[in-house]
């Protein structure tokens, strides 16, 4: 991962904001772990009510939390008073969403003032074993003169 240079040096802070407004996340449980330019990972943790009916946790609880870590990775290197918004993504599933936690990862790959390419995965842990369960690939569009808001 190369690395790269925020343009506001309160990013960190800034991008914790964010997630915790983010009233879906509170909901499902996420938790925003590390933060770093470029980067984000968020976890959440399994429980009932988030599966779907084979048991397995929902396809779009997965790519909501990876939606979030790979917006919110981009946010990172916004500069201050732009917002971030997803203008599409691609997702695989590579495997059941199962276990007692997921970890979704979002990576900048190619930063823009007005678009950002972010890569991102969700891993299940289960049993102490990790499995990815699911890949993406967004196109993030950097909205300016909005609040400091990713998503």
């Amino acid at each position: 991962m190369p690395n790269f240079e925020p343009r506001d040096p309160d990013f960190e802070a800034k991008v914790r904001d964010s997630f915790g407004r983010q009233t879906a996340m509170q909901t499902l449980g996420a938790v925003m772990n590390r933060v770093s330019a470029g980067q984000v990972e968020i976890e959440m943790p399994y429980r009932v009510g988030l599966d779907q009916h084979q048991g397995v946790i929902h396809g779009g609880i997965v790519t909501a939390i990876i939606d979030t870590a790979c917006s919110h990775a981009a946010f990172s290197l916004c500069a201050p008073g732009t917002n971030v918004s997803t203008m599409e993504y691609k997702v695989n599933f590579v495997a059941p969403a199962r276990g007692e936690r997921l970890v979704a990862r979002g990576e900048v790959v190619r930063p823009g003032a007005t678009v950002s390419v972010c890569k991102g995965d969700v891993i299940a842990y289960e049993n102490g074993e990790a499995k990815l369960v699911a890949t993406m690939l967004t196109t993030m569009m950097m909205v300016p003169g909005r609040p400091n808001l990713a998503n």
